[in-house]
């Protein structure tokens, strides 16, 4: 049975390709600080004997006993509200949590996949954005810390590859969602549908003509357990390219949750993209992968998961320090 490690498994991403990596007959190890992830994304794991668990900061060395075949780094804040809050720790998890993994990887032989964002691309300039593009980031805005932590990471793990012949891929994941995400945690989806479920006008950032491209994450997964097998070092996107206007969006969660909300307008964040949507075709070409869940069906799956959650986290705000992020 092969052996596959995989960083902020207690997350979004991470539990969901926890599901698939033991599905797919692996043996599972988990490893997650608990920053934000949430133990009850891998409760229902419990009692799999395939699944192993390490509460661990990745920051600090990492030691793991015996083979180990395939390690997916996916320990990162991801929202605006956690990379924002957690500037310090947004940097070391990419810098020397990376470091500590290629490390490992090196170590055992193994196999390591990064998870990367279209975030390396910035406000870009080129639209779609395509693999080729450098992208246009502001290196000492708040946004920065994440957007620079991903573009460190990147080059170390391409150093890892270049000077130690380490086995390496690079998966750029452009906005993915359903079941699992955290509610209110600066996302534009968890955002709208806990206005709409708790009675609130959706707010929206700006004029709402920013665009954005929503992968479900059965496709997000499936296009990196692709790439993990494939023979390819370099960026690959993985993401939906059917983009959306930031307002069109909201009317279409209001229509999708029945309720009778307005949609209001604040000042934009400092550095907040204006447009994203990935150029799949290398992804289509190499994999033999494009997205399959449509927009409608996917979230329809992620309204009613946030529909079953209590009160309690229904109602938890997540926003508190988020207004100093607003452009004056």
């Amino acid at each position: 049975m092969k052996k596959v490690l995989i960083t902020g498994a207690a997350g979004f991403l991470g539990s969901h390709l926890t599901d698939k990596f033991l599905k797919e007959g692996f043996y599972v190890i988990g490893m997650d600080n608990f920053i934000t992830g949430d133990k009850k994304n891998i409760s229902h794991l419990a009692d799999n004997p395939n699944f192993e668990f390490i509460e661990h900061d990745v920051t600090e060395y990492i030691k793991i006993e015996g083979d180990l075949h395939y390690i997916l780094h996916f320990a990162s804040p991801a929202s605006p509200i956690d990379y924002l809050k957690i500037p310090i720790q947004t940097l070391k998890v990419g810098s020397l949590g990376t470091h500590n993994l290629l490390g490992l990887a090196k170590a055992k032989n193994a196999r390591l996949l990064i998870a990367s964002t279209s975030e390396v691309y910035g406000d870009p300039l080129v639209h779609p954005q395509t693999e080729e593009y450098y992208g246009n980031v502001n290196t000492i805005g708040p946004r920065g810390v994440y957007d620079e932590a991903k573009r460190f990471q990147e080059s170390i793990t391409m150093a890892y590859h270049r000077f130690h012949g380490l086995e390496t891929r690079i998966v750029r994941i452009f906005n993915t969602y359903g079941p699992r995400m955290r509610l209110n945690d600066g996302r534009v989806i968890p955002a709208f549908m806990g206005q709409a479920l708790r009675g609130e006008d959706l707010t929206v950032f700006g004029d709402g003509m920013q665009t954005r491209s929503f992968c479900y994450v059965d496709d997000q997964v499936e296009g990196i357990y692709k790439l993990l097998f494939s023979d390819y070092s370099y960026p690959v996107n993985i993401g939906n390219p059917n983009e959306i206007t930031i307002k069109d969006f909201a009317e279409e969660i209001i229509k999708l949750t029945n309720t009778e909300q307005k949609i209001i307008y604040k000042d934009l964040p400092v550095d907040d993209p204006m447009q994203r949507q990935p150029d799949i075709s290398l992804a289509k070409k190499l994999l033999g992968w494009y997205p399959k869940v449509e927009r409608e069906e996917g979230m329809l799956k992620t309204f009613n998961y946030f529909k079953s959650l209590s009160e309690e986290e229904l109602h938890k705000s997540e926003h508190k320090d988020f207004s100093k992020h607003i452009k004056k």
